[in-house]
């Protein structure tokens, strides 16, 4: 019997750091997916320029998945988009009412098994524009759920600079380095894809549950489309 095609994943990205952390997490959780790239640098730029979410900018982002799922290639027709731009919610939530296919915010997962472990959390983020649009994301997920939590938010200054620049272990340094007696809460999300290289870092010094947005999206991504 032929063997079934691997599903076809659209990952689109607004950093070029985001990349390698979704390429490692399927590796790791679901090596059977086919995924492709599309990478467009200047939204982060644009959107801190901006300051916030324009009309312009969310029809940059209908484009890009009218293109991530307009055309058949390896695998078929696109089966689900990955976005990893945190700093997006909205126009990410305008994307998923009008495709069909599953369309899966950076840190949707992440915050549904953070809201599995309790009511209070930390968010770390190393881009500034993310910080306060992830908090209340992850609000208004508990408030969907009939729940009140807590959410301190972390924002590491310098980290994403030398990570762009080539110096990882600059990056991972401050990211730790933030969570240095991070105590009373349930769980810490890393709330950037470019994050999660700094998870093993992280857990070296503190004891809290740390949850990374790009194994808990694939994880997710992966049982809604059946395991395939």
């Amino acid at each position: 019997m032929p063997s079934e095609p691997s599903p076809r994943i659209a990952l689109i990205h607004a950093l070029e750091e985001s990349v390698l952390p979704a390429r490692t997490a399927f590796a790791a959780h679901w090596p059977q997916a086919w995924c492709f790239d599309l990478l467009d640098t200047s939204l982060a730029v644009d959107l801190g320029a901006a300051g916030g979410l324009d009309a312009a900018m969310m029809e940059r982002f209908e484009r890009l998945a009218d293109y991530a799922t307009g055309f058949p290639g390896k695998g078929g027709r696109t089966q689900a988009i990955l976005f990893t731009c945190s700093a997006f919610g909205p126009a990410i939530d305008a994307v998923k009412t009008r495709l069909s296919v599953p369309v899966l915010r950076p840190n949707e997962a992440a915050f549904e098994e953070a809201l599995e472990l309790g009511s209070s959390f930390a968010i770390l983020v190393t881009f500034g524009p993310s910080r306060e649009p992830l908090a209340a994301e992850l609000h208004a997920m508990a408030a969907a759920r009939g729940r009140r939590i807590t959410v301190k938010t972390i924002l590491v200054d310098g980290a994403l600079a030398a990570l762009q620049a080539g110096d990882a272990s600059t990056h991972d340094r401050f990211a730790a380095g933030a969570c240095h007696g991070l105590d009373g809460v349930d769980a810490l999300i890393l709330g950037q894809f470019s994050l999660a290289r700094a998870a093993d870092a992280i857990r070296d010094i503190t004891a809290v549950p740390v949850l990374t947005t790009p194994d808990c999206a694939v994880r997710a991504l992966r049982a809604r489309l059946g395991g395939r």
